[in-house]
């Protein structure tokens, strides 16, 4: 706990150091990169990891038994371990996936057909990204279950007296629901909300990708039932996730692909499977990257979750005051930094969002513009996209000041 301490305590500046493209410029113009929700840059323990594999240990895992083999087996189950260990799980329950979207559509297809059917009710809400609403869809047009939206209130909170007359109809099935919007920033209580849902005897599957990496998260202590989280918004690599289930209900899951890795026993008709997570990790898997996936854990515990949720509140409260204060700029979701992730979404007058991004990037300070992965939330806010930036521990008040002279940039060049 003291390494933790001492660690939190660096500066943002020491911090930076340990991310190699932050020192990169732009047409002499060092880049202010706010766009950690899309994606996280990676510190050099992460790219250290993956490289470590290949150049020393580089070889299949829970196969062969010569060293190397050993060491890369090793390498990959320590990973899994310093993940579960980050948000509150065990090993044995937490399954790699290439991604969140790949987790949600694993519970699609592997619970969710052998669970819902014609006349049950499988809940999203309005703030759902795609990855988290078009599986449902899928499974309900499937199963002929019936697919149901929980609606915001006009701050950009979930409306949780209406959840409750949903849930009270008795044919919820499973509530999908974003920890943290990836548009509005809202932090979701998801304690709160699935202590709700089993009492009306559903299920409860969060997407964590926006959670998990700037805020503490311990799936016991919010008692849910599948988390799915994401490695490359955590400082990690692309092409690796995680879905954390209850063990019961891995056991329960029929295997979600075949192949080599996730069987007991392959008779000549039929197979017997091996036990959670082996079973839904048919074939060779992403070897480097839960090197990676491991090495972010490491180094997110390592600075501290709440010294890391500290900061996101602190350059998302200063975000706030100072976009706040431009003519014309709408910002969405709720105005309290306490209530939100690190992510302001916003809109400005005269201006479409692909301009606004495309001025920003002028200037060196890469945000997002766009639905966002989430239309039918675009569709109650009344606007077709918004532009938004995004932070991480490693942004400064600096940049936040850079991409308000650029949103003024762009009022003048639009005659605003």
């Amino acid at each position: 706990m003291e390494a933790l301490t001492a660690r939190a305590a660096l500066s943002v500046e020491e911090i930076r150091r340990d991310f190699p493209l932050l020192t990169r410029e732009i047409e002499g113009r060092p880049v202010a990169y706010l766009d950690n929700a899309a994606t996280s840059q990676k510190p050099a323990a992460v790219l250290e990891a993956m490289d470590t594999y290949y150049r020393r240990s580089n070889a299949n895992i829970h196969r062969s038994i010569h060293q190397l083999a050993a060491e890369a087996t090793e390498i990959y189950e320590g990973g899994r371990a310093k993940l579960a260990r980050l948000v509150g799980g065990r090993p044995a329950e937490t399954v790699f996936v290439r991604n969140a979207t790949e987790a949600i559509n694993l519970v699609r297809f592997s619970w969710g057909r052998a669970n819902v059917e014609p006349g049950d009710v499988v809940l999203v809400t309005r703030m759902e990204h795609h990855s988290n609403l078009v599986p449902w869809q899928l499974l309900c047009e499937e199963t002929g279950a019936m697919l149901e939206y929980v609606e915001l209130d006009e701050r950009g909170h979930l409306d949780l007296d209406t959840l409750d007359a949903q849930l009270a109809a008795g044919n919820v099935k499973l509530l999908a629901v974003a920890h943290v919007s990836n548009v509005l920033g809202t932090i979701n209580p998801i304690a709160e909300i699935t202590e709700r849902a089993h009492d009306a005897g559903a299920l409860v599957l969060v997407d964590g990708a926006q959670a998990v990496p700037q805020m503490p998260v311990n799936v016991a202590h919010l008692d849910v039932d599948f988390y799915a989280l994401t490695g490359h918004k955590m400082f990690g690599p692309t092409g690796i996730g995680a879905l954390w289930a209850r063990r019961e209900l891995l056991e329960e899951m029929p295997p979600f692909m075949g192949g080599g890795s996730m069987i007991s026993a392959v008779e000549d008709e039929h197979s017997t499977w091996a036990q959670p997570p082996a079973k839904f990790e048919a074939g060779t898997p992403a070897i480097a990257e839960a090197a990676g996936l491991g090495a972010a854990a490491d180094y997110l515990s390592d600075l501290g979750m709440h010294a890391v949720r500290a900061h996101e509140r602190e350059i998302t409260a200063y975000a706030l005051e100072r976009l706040a204060a431009i003519e014309g700029l709408r910002i969405f979701g709720p105005r309290d930094p306490g209530e939100r992730g690190g992510l302001v979404s916003f809109a400005l007058e005269g201006v479409h969002p692909h301009d606004i991004a495309e001025i920003c990037n002028r200037d060196a300070v890469a945000i997002r513009a766009g639905h966002h992965c989430a239309q039918p939330l675009m569709r109650v806010l009344g606007v077709p996209a918004t532009a938004r930036a995004s932070f991480s521990v490693y942004n400064t008040k600096d940049e936040v000041d850079r991409l308000v002279m650029a949103l003024e940039n762009a009022r003048e060049v639009f005659g605003l």
